[in-house]
């Protein structure tokens, strides 16, 4: 074997290595958190605060932020471990979106903010000291973000904002809103041009955050918010004004390696807890794991998730390397979300009726993953990226 060779093998190993003390500190320290823990959050609905300062204070919110400002200056694959273990760990996107929105929404503030920006926000964002919510959809535009209506004027050195958001996680405890806004009319041409990010404060007064009631992960919120004349100013503009909607693209990749790792560690927390019980359940004086109606189907979810998860690893050492990735990533999240998915409901199907009790878990975990089809995008819009930008078919969107 030459020696090219050799080192490249040695490589890989020392990746592997670093990556396994990654999954096996997240893996301890999520794992204080137990099952019981994330049942009561979803009952009552209250934020993971305890889980949260734990991971604040080992560290973890500021994995990607560069040492210089109090940050891991670790990568994607790091980060990507860490999610999943949050989720495999029974903690589901109630524990993963926690994190999540302290690791990947200050993205653009950290690639395109400006040298004050960054020196005034990321050391806090790196502690876990400011919580983000992060206001791009809204109820009239659907996927086409071009044509959002939330705007922004100019008066003097300061921006006001008016529109209306959906979907905004963490809205309800957020000190911080990344705000995407039109700041000139859309440009048939260019539609995706004249819209502005925005690091504002969630100013009560001037933004009326309002619950949604939904089918799962109640611990984290998600909100309408309505902005009457929020003031923003100058220095609070992400980059360039009318460069937003691009910075946001910037992020897509990476946020869709991160999910489909988070669907994976869901499947892998439902899918567990289905081979305990099919080991331990006994009927007809067998246990019913012995039964292939049975093993073949939870055999089955183990190579997806496989599968699905070796994509992922695979996309996010390319993210790293800084080559392109839109295909592996967006192949990843199709994949880590059909394959979370299916463990899911044949955890459900293994437990049969108990499933829907509320002891065995399994129906939070059901409920949870099932967010991964729809978002952060729709399983459809993969389809058609995939088929238009790697088969090369006529775009359909």
């Amino acid at each position: 074997m030459s020696d090219s060779n050799n080192g490249f093998f040695s490589a890989m190993q020392a990746r592997d290595a670093h990556l396994e003390e990654v999954r096996q500190a997240a893996r301890t320290l999520a794992r204080k958190f137990d099952l019981a823990y994330w049942r009561e959050c979803d009952k009552t609905g209250n934020y993971p605060w305890d889980f949260v300062k734990a991971f604040a204070a080992a560290g973890w919110m500021g994995i990607m932020m560069p040492e210089e400002y109090g940050g891991m200056g670790l990568g994607l694959a790091e980060s990507a471990v860490l999610m999943q273990e949050i989720a495999a760990s029974g903690a589901g996107m109630s524990g993963a979106s926690a994190i999540h929105f302290y690791v990947f929404p200050p993205a653009p503030i950290l690639r395109h903010g400006s040298a004050a920006m960054k020196k005034k926000y990321l050391p806090a964002l790196a502690r876990g000291e400011i919580l983000m919510a992060f206001g791009v959809t809204e109820p009239t535009a659907g996927v086409d973000t071009s044509r959002i209506r939330t705007r922004a004027e100019k008066k003097g050195d300061r921006w006001v904002i008016n529109g209306q958001k959906v979907w905004s996680t963490n809205g309800q405890n957020a000190n911080k809103y990344l705000i995407l806004a039109r700041t000139s009319p859309r440009d048939e041409k260019r539609p995706l041009d004249g819209m502005t990010l925005f690091f504002a404060d969630m100013d009560r007064k001037h933004c009326d955050v309002r619950l949604i009631d939904k089918l799962g992960r109640a611990a984290i919120d998600s909100n309408e918010v309505f902005i009457d004349g929020l003031e923003v100013p100058d220095e609070d503009v992400v980059g360039e004004v009318g460069r937003g909607f691009h910075y946001l693209l910037d992020g897509l990749n990476p946020e869709r390696i991160v999910v489909a790792m988070e669907a994976i560690g869901i499947g892998r927390a439902a899918l567990g807890l289905a081979v305990d019980y099919a080991n331990q359940r006994v009927i007809f004086d067998r246990p019913i794991g012995q039964n292939q109606a049975v093993a073949n189907p939870l055999a089955d979810c183990w190579m997806r998730l496989a599968g699905a998860e070796a994509v992922a690893m695979r996309a996010a050492m390319l993210y790293d390397n800084h080559l392109p990735c839109g295909p592996e990533s967006n192949t990843a999240k199709y994949l880590g979300a059909e394959a979370g998915w299916m463990a899911c409901d044949q955890a459900m199907q293994t437990h049969g009726g108990y499933a829907y009790a509320k002891e065995y878990h399994i129906e939070r975990l059901w409920r949870e993953v099932r967010l991964l089809r729809l978002a952060p995008i729709s399983q459809e819009m993969v389809c058609n990226f995939v088929a238009h930008k790697v088969l090369g078919l006529p775009k359909s969107y």
